[in-house]
């Protein structure tokens, strides 16, 4: 017989950081735009709204609005240069994300 490791529960911060990083990914244009300004990012290019609305087919105000979700759940961070705003990706907060969901899903086994 084999003896199991005991499973940590989840902490509340975790359940907490699961439930608003997935709700920011759950709809696929903020998946996009994540993923486009995570890739834009690893190469150093900053990425703007003008840069979204130019590489994906939404207007800026949809772009706009998904930002605000992407920003709020703490996987984008934001900062103002001059008239713009510029987007970065937080590495940090989308390695605890999966750290967690890793956790979580130890659960099922």
């Amino acid at each position: 017989m084999r003896i199991r490791k005991k499973t940590e529960l989840l902490n509340e911060d975790e359940i907490l950081l699961i439930a608003d990083v997935s709700d920011a990914l759950a709809h696929p244009v903020r998946v996009k735009l994540f993923n486009h300004i995570l890739d834009q990012n690893k190469d150093l290019i900053e990425v703007c709204n003008g840069d979204l609305v130019e590489a994906f087919d939404y207007s800026q105000s949809t772009i706009s609005q998904h930002m605000k979700k992407l920003v709020k759940s703490g996987l984008i961070q934001s900062k103002k240069v001059d008239k713009k705003t510029v987007y970065f990706s937080n590495i940090g907060k989308l390695n605890l994300y999966l750290a967690a969901t890793r956790k979580f899903n130890s659960f099922q086994r």
